[in-house]
This record gives C-alpha cells, sequence and structure tokens, in this order.
C-alpha cells in the first residue's frame, strides 16, 4: 500500500470517527433532555433532523471512502453502489435543506413583533415538524434519479464518462437526460444557498438594531447577559457561514475534477471537504448551547 493512500484512508478514517461521535453526542444529549422533560427550543427538533442527516452523508462517504484509501476497491457490488450513493445524496441535500429551514425559522422568530411577520411567527412553530418531513421526501423524490448514474467497478456497461470513486463508479449514459436533470439539482442548492444568504442577513440586521436599541437603553451600561435568542441565533450565523464557505471550496474542486478528467485526486479532496460541515457541524451547536456544558458538568 502506498504511503498517500495509507495517509489519505487514515484522514477519512479521522474525520468519520470524529464526525459520527460528535451527531451521536449531540443527538444523546437532546434525547436525554427530552427524556427528562426539560422544555426545549423551537428550533431543537430541526437540528435532530440534521444530525440525522449529516450522520447519513458521514457514514455512506466516509466508511467505503476510507475502506476504498486503505486498499478495498471491489467490496460493492452494483446495487451496493446504488444504495450507498443514493443515501449519500438524500443525506446532503436533507442536510442543505434542514439548515436553510433552520436560519428562515430562526429569522422569523427573532423578527419583532411589530413587523410584518408577526401572523407568521404565531403559526411558523406549529409546522415545524411537516416542514422537516416534507423536506426528506422531496428530496427522496428529487434524487431518485441518482442511482441510474452509479454502478459498481465490475460492470462494463457503455458510457461516455466515467468518474472513478474509488469503489464505484459515476457514469453518464445519456447526456441529453443527464444535461437535464443536473440543472434541477443545482437550482435547489442555489434556492438553499440563496434563502440562507437572506436568512442570515436579516438576522444580522435585527442583532445590530437590537444591540443599539440596549445601548440606548443603557446609554454606556450594556448587560452582560446575553438572551438564549441572541445565543441561538449566533450558533445558527456560524453554522450556515461554515456550511457556505465548506460548500463552495466543495462545489470548487468537484467541478474541477469534472474538468481535468476526473481526477481521483480532486474527487477525494473534494468529497473530504463535502463531509467537513457533518463533522464540524455538532461541535459548532455544543458550543454555543450552555444546556450542554451543564449537562457535561452534572
Amino acid at each position: 500500500m502506498a504511503s498517500e493512500d495509507l495517509a489519505l484512508g487514515t484522514i477519512f478514517l479521522l474525520q468519520t470517527i470524529v464526525g459520527f461521535l460528535g451527531n451521536f453526542c449531540l443527538l444523546h444529549h437532546y434525547l436525554f433532555l427530552y427524556y427528562k422533560g426539560c422544555r426545549l427550543r423551537s428550533t431543537d427538533l430541526i437540528l435532530k433532523h440534521l444530525i440525522v442527516a449529516n450522520s447519513l452523508v458521514i457514514l455512506s462517504r466516509g466508511v467505503p471512502q476510507t475502506m476504498a484509501a486503505l486498499g478495498l476497491k471491489d467490496f460493492l457490488n452494483d446495487f451496493g453502489c446504488k444504495f450507498i450513493f443514493y443515501l449519500h445524496r438524500v443525506g446532503r441535500d436533507v442536510s442543505i435543506g434542514t439548515t436553510c429551514l433552520l436560519s428562515v425559522f430562526q429569522a422569523i422568530i427573532i423578527s419583532p413583533w411589530i413587523s410584518k411577520w408577526a401572523e407568521l411567527k404565531k403559526k411558523v412553530t406549529k409546522h415545524i415538524g411537516t416542514s422537516n418531513i416534507l423536506c426528506w421526501i422531496l428530496t427522496m423524490m428529487l434524487d431518485i434519479m441518482v442511482p441510474v448514474y452509479v454502478t459498481d467497478k465490475w460492470s462494463n456497461k457503455n458510457s461516455t464518462k466515467k468518474k472513478d470513486y474509488g469503489y464505484c463508479y459515476a457514469v453518464i449514459y445519456d447526456k441529453i437526460t443527464y444535461f437535464l436533470y443536473v440543472p434541477l439539482l443545482l437550482f435547489h442548492d442555489v434556492l438553499c444557498l440563496g434563502l440562507m444568504l437572506w436568512a442570515s442577513s436579516s438576522m444580522v440586521f435585527i442583532l445590530y438594531r437590537h444591540r443599539q436599541r440596549v445601548q440606548r437603553i443603557h446609554k454606556t451600561n450594556i448587560s452582560s447577559r446575553t438572551s438564549p435568542e441572541s445565543t441561538a441565533t449566533q450558533s445558527i450565523l456560524v453554522l450556515v457561514c461554515t456550511f457556505v464557505s465548506l460548500s463552495t471550496l466543495s462545489s470548487i474542486f468537484h467541478t474541477c475534477s469534472a474538468v481535468y478528467e476526473f481526477s481521483l485526486w480532486l474527487v477525494n479532496t473534494s468529497t473530504l471537504l463535502a463531509a467537513c460541515f457533518p463533522t464540524v457541524s455538532p461541535y459548532i451547536l455544543m458550543s454555543h448551547d450552555s444546556r450542554v456544558s451543564r449537562l457535561c458538568f452534572a
């Protein structure tokens, strides 16, 4: 085994372990609060779905990528390749959709009551569960074509292009269908990113106006205590900024891998960056949640 493959396999393995443990600990924290009868925040249900989606992304891509980097190339058959790639795509798209839902929901929640969002704010908490379920259903329907473009390495099917992931191939059989389907996937990503940026800008503006109002009330004496809403908003802003940055980098490497004859190095780098958000997001959320600190201390 080459030293580069060993190093790559070790990196993927560490990323998978760290990411899975972080998501597991955060999910355990929310379940513990639920069974203890603690009052959960309105965003906690969205975060549970985000944790599940992130875990799917980490396990469906991190485990096979680690095995491939460590020398196991042909451990999946055609069905296994299609299933793993479908799980990964669903987890990835639900992660994007849930992060978008989280940022938009928080922007509505912290908006002033006198604004035009007042009526919407009264009803939005009732539809969180429905929105999450709808996100999963729409994503599963949107990604139903993904298995068509994936095959195992034993297959000899004719295709115009093959993208080697080390353990499976992503193939293009019909250019017309492919170039009609890809813009639909891109539209989903661009729409979610646009809504995230709009919601984040709104939250920054609302927090800025709130700080100015507090300064006017207290003059130079600003209270050292931060409201739970502000803390939650700051954590979501950090989460969204992290997601946008890593998603942009991953997209750049993904595009380069398509241009430069599907380079395996570029594919691995893109995969590594794509799994960074599911890995670091639980630690971002735990670092901004005081309930985690109190639970650990207890």
